[in-house]
């Protein structure tokens, strides 16, 4: 395989860069709405939570294509 030119690399990266806030910003939001429609306190952790690991396993998912030696 061919490698990237840099500026697909810099936009690639860039937007890394922006997905594990929104991921778990998302999840609070989710867990938020879950709270007022339920009338709990507690479903925002779990959203949080789910949003931060979603996060991250798509951090590792790039990480791991990037470095794949082919």
């Amino acid at each position: 395989m061919a490698k990237k030119p840099w500026p697909v690399l810099v936009g690639e990266y860039t937007s890394l860069a922006f997905l594990l806030p929104v991921c778990a910003v998302l999840g609070y939001g989710i867990g938020y709405l879950l709270d007022r429609e339920f009338g709990t306190t507690w479903m925002y952790l779990p959203g949080l939570i789910l949003g931060i690991a979603a996060g991250l396993v798509q951090l590792i998912r790039q990480f791991m294509r990037d470095t794949k030696d082919e």
